[in-house]
C-alpha cells in the first residue's frame, strides 16, 4: 500500500504546530540550511504528487477534477509498484540531512523515514486482509463514492461520471484476481460474511430489467437536474450511462457474486487470524501499527478486564443516583428495553433523531473557546447512512469535507434498525464523530498550511480514534451529560471500548470464537444482541483496529495528567488541546516527546 494511503474508506487525519500555541523542540546547536529545508519540503510536495496522481478517487475527494473519469488501480502489478517506489523514495529521502532541518520539518523528515520502512519491513503482509467484507470493500464503498463525492457542474464531469461506470467492471476484474491470490494463502473471509457481500451486492444490481431505477442513474440524473445542460445533452448521458450499467455494473456485481459463491466453499467458522500462516506474528504487527505502542495482546486484554470493572462500578453509582433497585444486568435490560430511550422506527422518529445529533452539536460549538485556541473553519451536517449500505454499516461514522469547504464533512448515523441507537447515547456519539470529535480533528488538518500535504491526509488510529474516545469524556468535564441516562450512555459507549481490548485479543490470540466473543459483550455491557454480534463480526474482519480507541485515550489522558502535575497553575487545557490538534497526527510516544517539551519549556 502506498505511503500516502490512498483508499476508499475513510481518511485518518494529521495536523501541525503554530508557533504561538504550540511547543517546537528546542533547536540543536546545528545551523538550520533553509536551502535545505526548502529543498525537502519540495520533494515532499513532488512525491505527495506523484503519488495523488495515481489515485484518481482521491484527487476526487480532495475537490479535484484530475482524471475524474478513472478509478483506482487495484492490480497486484500497481503493489508491487508501489514497494518498489517506496524503496526509491527512501534512499532519495536519506540523502538530506536532517540536522540541517528545523524541528517542524525534521518531524516530518521522521515521519516519513518511519512510514517507508515500515510500508517496505512489511510488505510480506499486505495479502493479509479481506478486500471485500460487511464493514468495507469496493462492492459497497465505490456507490458511496460515486453518490457523495463525484460531483456534477458541466458535460465533462457527467461524461467523467459515465467513463467511471464503465471503469467498474474492469476495477472488479481486480478485485476478483486479489481474492484468488489471497485464497491461494488460506486468507478467505470467515463464512459470516458472505451472506452480508451478497446482501450488499444485490443492493447495487437491483432489477436489472429496470435500470433507471437504478441507485447510479437515480444519482445521476439527480445531479443533472441541477445544471444548466439541454435536455438533449441530459438524455444523451443518461442513455450512455443506462448502457455503462447493463455492460459494466451489473455484470461487475455478478461476476464478483458468482466467485465469492465459489470462494464460500473454501471458508471455515475460524475467526481469528491466528488460523493465518504466521498468524500469530501477523497479530503482533498490527496491534503495534495500530497503537503505535510496544503493548502485547495480554497486556492490552488485562488493560481491557480493568477498565470494564471500574466503568461498572461508575454506572452502579448511576444506577443510585436514579434510585434504580437490582442489578448492573437488571439495569442494563432496563435501558435496553425501556421505550423512553428510543425513537420510533418510522421517518419521524429518524427526522427527530438527525434534528437531535445536529442540536447537540450545535450546543457545544458554543462552548469550544472554554477548552480550544484553534476551532475549525469548516462546517459539518448530520446525515443517515443511505438505504442501500444501513443493514451492513456501522452505527455512526465521519467523512471529511474537501478542503475549500465545497462539500462538508458528515456526521453519518445508521438508522437502520432505531433498537441499537437509543437516546442516551446521542451525546457521547455526536462528540466523538462531530465536534469536538472527528470533525475538528479533520477539517483543523486540512485547514493547515505549514505542513506537507502528506501530513494531513494520513495518521495513525490510536491518535485518531483516541482523540474521539477523549472527546465523548471532555464534555462531561465542561458540564455536559446533565441527565444521568445520558451520562451512563456516555460511560455505555466507554465500556464499549473496554471490552474491544478484551474480545479483540480473545478472537485473535486467544482463539475465542465468534459465539464466546459475543457472549462477553452480551454479558458485560448495556448493548442489544444485534448490537453485540455486529461488532464482534466487525472486529473479526478488522484485526486490532478496535484497540485503538481506548488505547489512544488513555495516553491523552496520562500525558495530561502528566502536565497538570508538572505545571501546576501554567497548565492549559487550550495549550494542550493545540499541542495535539496543530503538532501533526504522529505516533503515540511522539505525541509524549512533545508533551515533555512543553512541561520542560514552560516550567522554565
Amino acid at each position: 500500500m502506498k505511503s500516502l494511503a490512498l483508499t476508499l474508506i475513510t481518511i485518518p487525519l494529521f495536523y501541525s504546530c503554530d508557533s504561538n500555541t504550540s511547543t517546537k523542540t528546542a533547536e540543536t546547536t546545528t545551523q538550520v540550511d533553509s536551502t535545505e529545508v526548502a529543498r525537502l519540503n519540495q520533494w515532499f510536495a513532488d512525491v505527495f504528487e506523484r503519488n495523488l496522481m495515481d489515485y484518481p478517487q482521491f484527487l476526487t475527494r480532495l475537490g479535484r477534477k484530475d482524471r475524474q473519469g478513472e478509478l483506482n488501480d487495484i492490480s497486484e502489478a500497481r503493489r508491487l509498484k508501489d514497494i518498489e517506489e517506496a524503496k526509491s523514495d527512501l534512499a532519495e529521502l536519506l540523502k538530506f540531512d536532517p540536522n540541517k532541518l528545523d524541528e517542524q520539518t525534521k518531524l516530518s523528515f521522521r515521519l516519513y523515514k518511519r512510514r517507508l520502512e515500515r510500508e517496505i519491513k512489511y510488505a510480506k503482509y499486505d495479502h493479509y486482509s479481506y478486500p471485500v467484507n460487511q464493514m468495507h470493500g469496493i462492492q459497497s464503498e465505490l456507490p458511496s463514492f460515486m453518490l457523495n463525492m463525484h460531483q456534477i457542474e458541466n458535460k465533462e464531469d457527467a461524461l467523467a461520471y459515465v467513463s467511471r461506470l464503465n471503469a467498474i467492471k474492469p476495477l472488479f476484474d481486480q478485485l476478483i484476481e486479489n481474492l484468488k491470490i489471497r485464497a491461494d494463502k488460506g486468507i478467505i473471509v470467515p463464512k459470516f460474511v458472505f451472506g452480508h457481500l451478497y446482501n450488499d451486492c444485490n443492493n447495487i444490481i437491483g432489477d436489472t430489467k429496470k435500470v433507471n431505477e437504478n441507485l447510479f442513474i437515480v444519482d445521476l440524473t439527480d445531479k443533472l437536474a441541477k445544471t444548466e445542460l439541454t435536455e438533449e445533452d441530459k438524455k444523451e448521458i443518461i442513455t450512455s450511462a443506462e448502457k455503462a450499467v447493463t455492460e459494466s455494473v451489473f455484470i461487475a456485481y455478478q461476476n464478483l457474486v458468482a466467485y465469492l459463491k465459489d470462494l464460500e466453499q473454501l471458508a471455515t467458522t475460524d475467526d481469528g487470524v491466528w488460523k493465518f500462516e504466521d498468524g500469530e506474528n501477523f497479530y503482533n504487527y498490527r496491534l503495534e501499527e495500530i497503537t503505535t505502542t510496544n503493548l502485547t495482546s495480554d497486556e492490552i486484554f488485562n488493560t481491557g478486564k480493568a477498565e470494564v470493572e471500574r466503568i461498572h462500578n461508575e454506572m452502579k453509582a448511576i444506577m443510585k443516583q436514579v434510585n434504580f433497585e437490582g442489578s448492573l444486568q437488571d439495569f442494563f435490560k432496563f435501558m435496553k428495553e425501556d421505550q423512553q430511550f428510543y425513537y420510533a422506527d418510522g421517518a419521524e422518529g429518524k427526522a427527530k433523531m438527525l434534528a437531535g445529533y445536529q442540536d447537540i452539536v450545535d450546543s457545544m460549538e458554543a462552548h469550544l473557546d472554554e477548552v480550544f485556541y484553534t476551532k475549525p473553519k469548516a462546517r459539518m451536517e448530520v446525515k443517515a447512512v443511505e438505504e442501500w449500505r444501513e443493514k451492513s454499516a456501522g452505527k455512526a461514522f465521519y467523512q471529511r469535507g474537501t478542503p475549500d469547504g465545497t462539500r462538508k464533512g458528515t456526521f453519518y448515523a445508521n438508522l437502520y434498525k432505531m433498537a441499537d441507537m437509543p437516546t442516551y447515547e446521542m451525546e457521547a456519539l455526536a462528540y466523538h464523530e462531530g465536534i469536538p470529535g472527528h470533525h475538528m480533528q479533520g477539517s483543523i488538518a486540512q485547514e493547515l498550511t505549514d505542513l506537507p500535504e502528506f501530513r494531513k491526509y494520513s495518521g495513525y488510529t490510536s491518535y485518531s480514534e483516541g482523540w474521539g474516545l477523549y472527546c465523548e469524556l471532555l464534555p462531561k468535564e465542561m458540564g455536559f451529560y446533565q441527565d444521568p441516562y445520558s451520562d451512563f450512555g456516555r460511560l455505555a459507549m466507554e465500556l464499549w471500548r473496554a471490552c474491544r481490548l478484551v474480545v479483540d485479543a480473545g478472537i485473535h490470540q486467544k482463539r475465542w470464537t465468534r459465539e464466546e466473543a459475543i457472549a462477553f459483550l452480551m454479558e458485560n455491557t448495556p448493548n442489544s444482541e444485534n448490537s453485540c454480534t455486529k461488532a464482534i463480526e466487525r472486529y473479526i474482519v478488522m484485526p486490532g483496529q478496535a484497540t485503538a480507541y481506548k488505547v489512544g485515550m488513555l495516553h491523552i489522558l496520562k500525558m495530561r495528567e502528566k502536565a497538570k502535575t508538572a505545571l501546576g497553575d501554567k497548565f492549559d487545557i487550550r495549550q494542550f488541546h493545540d499541542i495535539f490538534l496543530r503538532s501533526g497526527g504522529v505516533p503515540l510516544e511522539i505525541f509524549e516527546e512533545q508533551i515533555d517539551e512543553w512541561i520542560a519549556k514552560e516550567a522554565h
